[in-house]
């Protein structure tokens, strides 16, 4: 798969909805449920970080779940490619680029939305032809004003901003004109999940899957 096509694949699933989940699950036995709670409400785009040691098993879990995209956060390595597209996963994540990352999921032909967060970075990318990337970590790198400056000479490429992104602040972000949506995991408080309350999680999915786009 070539970075274009990649491109116009997270391009696709970023229009979906206005906020892609950003989920650490622990317990396998809460990967249908919450993927199910979270489509519900609105939120059909997944990323489940490689952060646990349960996330293959979660990622082949909520793969099954109808209506959902499920992809790999937190991808690092070849392997993890690897690993992530054997569990089912459609889309992958990752909170940098190098090299060896962007050609791995370019042979598995896996989706990714890369992250960067100078405009050398971004420039890098999109030289490549990653027009669609991960603005990571967009509140310690100066939030909704660095991700608009970054915008003035860059039109051409578009963001998920993700990292200290919530619901009081997501509104500004996707006001920008470069944003097509964020990642956050306030949609899924790791208390809703550990008391299995899934309809508490699906109200906050479908607040969340109304928020306004720029």
């Amino acid at each position: 798969m070539t970075p274009e096509l990649a491109s116009q694949g997270t391009e696709r699933l970023c229009r979906l909805a206005p906020v892609i989940p950003v989920l650490v699950v622990e317990d396998v036995a809460h990967a249908a449920p919450l993927a199910k709670a979270l489509i519900a409400g609105g939120l059909p785009v997944l990323e489940v970080t490689l952060r646990t040691p349960a996330a293959l098993e979660v990622i082949q879990e909520m793969s099954q779940v109808e209506g959902g995209y499920v992809g790999a956060g937190t991808l690092l390595s070849k392997a993890d490619v690897s690993a992530a597209r054997q569990a089912g996963a459609t889309f992958g994540v990752s909170p940098g680029a190098t090299d060896s990352l962007l050609y791995a999921c370019e042979e598995e032909d896996l989706p990714l939305l890369p992250g960067a967060a100078t405009a050398s970075e971004v420039m890098r990318l999109y030289e490549r032809g990653y027009r669609v990337q991960k603005f990571f970590p967009a509140e310690a790198n100066g939030g909704v004003a660095a991700l608009k400056a970054i915008g003035a000479p860059l039109p051409q490429v578009k963001f998920c901003p993700t990292g200290g992104v919530s619901l009081s602040n997501a509104p500004a972000y996707l006001a920008l004109s470069n944003t097509l949506c964020v990642g956050g995991s306030w949609v899924a408080p790791k208390q809703f999940v550990l008391e299995e309350n899934w309809q508490a999680i699906s109200d906050l999915a479908h607040d969340a899957s109304r928020l306004l786009r720029g």
